[in-house]
C-alpha cells in the first residue's frame, strides 16, 4: 500500500492556528492493486494524521500489523506504525526494562525521498528503507509512488477544497472532512479508472470492460450510481 499526503486547508497570513482552524494535513492510504482509498484522515500534523489511518486500518482488516507500505518522505509515518501496531519487547531479566514499543521483524516500509537542489529544482529521489530490507521492500512495493501522486492530482480535481492558492479553502473542520468523505467513496464506487479496465473478447461493440476500484477489490460486483450511493446506509467501521 501507498500513502499520501496534502495540505487540507490554505493557510492566510497570520491566520491563528487552533484545534479547528489553520493548516491541516490530509493523509490517504492508497491499495496499490485496486487503487482503492482504504483510509482517510484529517488531523493538524503528519503524525496526528497517519496515527488515524493506521487505527482506521486496523479495524479494516490489519490488525496484527500494519501493511507493506510506500510514501514520500514526510516524516510521522513510522512513529504512527509504531504507536499503533508496536509492542514493548519481554523482559529478559537483564539490565534496564525496555519501556519502548519496537516494530516486529516482518514489517515492511519504505521511503522515497526527493532531492532537490539549491533553487528548488527536481534532482532525482533516494530510497531508504525504514522497516526491512531495501531489496525486500523495492521488490515488493516497486520504487516509485506515481500512482499517489496521480491520486492526489484526481483528488484536487474533484475537491476544490484542496486547490492550492484558491479562495475555495475549507473555512470549518467537520465540513472538509464530509467533502472528502463524500470525495473517496465516489472514487471507490462510481469512477471509472482507465488503469483498471479490461480488454474483452466476446461482446460484440466492446473493447474495453471498465472497473472501479471497489470492483477490483471485490466489494462489489458493478459501478455504483450516484443515487445509489447517495440512497445507500454505510455500515460503520
Amino acid at each position: 500500500m501507498g500513502c499520501g499526503r496534502m495540505c487540507a486547508t490554505k493557510v492566510k497570513k497570520k491566520y491563528p492556528e487552533t484545534p479547528e482552524s489553520g493548516q491541516f494535513i490530509r493523509s490517504t492510504m492508497l491499495d496499490m492493486d485496486s487503487r482503492l482509498r482504504v483510509a482517510t484522515a484529517i488531523e493538524k500534523n503528519e503524525t496526528l494524521a497517519s496515527l488515524s489511518v493506521f487505527k482506521i486500518l486496523k479495524r479494516r482488516g490489519h490488525p496484527d500489523a500494519p501493511p507493506p507500505t510506500i510514501t514520500d518522505g514526510w516524516g510521522g509515518i513510522d512513529e504512527a506504525m509504531l504507536e499503533v501496531y508496536g509492542m514493548i519487547p519481554e523482559y529478559s531479566g537483564h539490565g534496564r526494562p525496555p519501556t519502548r514499543k519496537r516494530a516486529a521483524a516482518d514489517w515492511l516500509y519504505l521511503q522515497m525521498v526527493k532531492q532537490h537542489d539549491e533553487r528548488g529544482h527536481f534532482t532525482g529521489t533516494k530510497l531508504k528503507a525504514i522497516f526491512g530490507s531495501l531489496d525486500e521492500v523495492t521488490h515488493l512495493l516497486g520504487k516509485t509512488t506515481a500512482y499517489i501522486e496521480r491520486s492526489n492530482l484526481t483528488s484536487r480535481l474533484f475537491n476544490g477544497r484542496q486547490v492550492r492558492k484558491t479562495l475555495a479553502f475549507s473555512k470549518d473542520l467537520d465540513c472538509y472532512r464530509a467533502a472528502a468523505t463524500w470525495e473517496d467513496c465516489y472514487y471507490n464506487l462510481v469512477k471509472f479508472h482507465k488503469s483498471l479496465r479490461l480488454r474483452v473478447q466476446d461482446i460484440p461493440g466492446r473493447k474495453w470492460q471498465p472497473r472501479t476500484p471497489a470492483m477490483v477489490a471485490n466489494l462489489t460486483q458493478h459501478a455504483w450510481t450516484v443515487k445509489e450511493l447517495l440512497t445507500s446506509i454505510p455500515l460503520k467501521c
